[in-house]
């Protein structure tokens, strides 16, 4: 048991450190960078099981958060895993040409790596408050953080497992069925609610308010960085202008009934 919460977030961090550590030199030793996805959501796994099992909190709210978010980011990283093996993920085969061009493709690479550990231990905020809370029971606003996790949970896996369809399929032209029709990224929206639905869950706990910080960096990082910038750019350069017109009819982020017009 670790009685202090820096203490257990800095073992959060470490064990983080330690797995990209590893998988940094899996990239040098092949060339692709694309384990790094799975690296990241397998750290979270491991920061929400380390803090259930070595926190002082109540049973009931170390479980009711490291269940969800170790599920979660479990499938997110068995998705990246199996990509493995198929060529590097366009992203980082960009990224490796500026960083050679540059003449420091590996060195960056190192901090990139450690950058995505400080990451996961970061966004681990959630799990590592609601393990310190010591109440039996859940209050109300956790049991709407899981109810909000179960739909936004399932509902990312439907758009994942539609997308995964459109490209066995090939992937001609664009994807405007079932949850692409109201949303360009309907992946990344309802995966942002999951961090909604962990700071829920966090928010009794002491400083639990503290944990709303996750969904905001989810946010910001999904909305301006790693998330809808480089997909609307591949799209646009692989599919042209029905891309284009895809944009103009659908939501970036949130679901909304598409426009009737091109025009409007």
């Amino acid at each position: 048991m670790i009685g202090e919460r820096w203490q257990l977030w800095l073992l959060g961090w470490g064990v983080s450190a330690a797995l990209l550590g590893a998988l940094y030199l899996r990239q040098r030793r092949t060339g692709d960078a694309t384990a790094v996805d799975a690296g990241w959501g397998a750290s979270l796994v491991l920061c929400a099981a380390l803090y259930a099992a070595l926190a002082p909190g109540a049973l009931a709210q170390r479980l009711a958060i490291a269940l969800p978010l170790g599920l979660e980011n479990l499938r997110v990283a068995s998705l990246v895993r199996r990509r493995l093996g198929r060529g590097e993920d366009s992203r980082y085969r960009e990224l490796r040409r500026r960083w050679r061009e540059r003449g420091r493709e590996q060195r960056t690479f190192a901090l990139f790596y450690q950058a995505q550990a400080l990451l996961a231990a970061a966004l681990s905020l959630p799990a590592l408050l609601a393990s310190f809370d010591r109440r039996g029971s859940l209050a109300p606003v956790q049991w709407a953080g899981l109810a909000l996790w179960v739909v936004a949970a399932t509902l990312e896996w439907v758009a994942d497992r539609q997308l995964a369809a459109f490209k066995k399929a090939g992937g001609a032209g664009v994807l405007d069925r079932g949850l692409w029709r109201y949303s360009r990224h309907p992946n990344y929206f309802f995966q942002t609610l999951t961090w909604l639905a962990y700071a829920l869950v966090a928010l009794p706990a002491p400083w639990g308010w503290l944990g709303f910080l996750a969904p905001a960096l989810i946010l910001v990082l999904v909305l301006f960085v790693t998330g809808v910038p480089p997909a609307e750019a591949s799209s646009l350069q692989s599919r042209g202008d029905a891309y284009r017109r895809y944009q103009q009819r659908t939501s970036v982020f949130v679901p909304w009934p598409p426009r009737r017009s091109s025009t409007a």
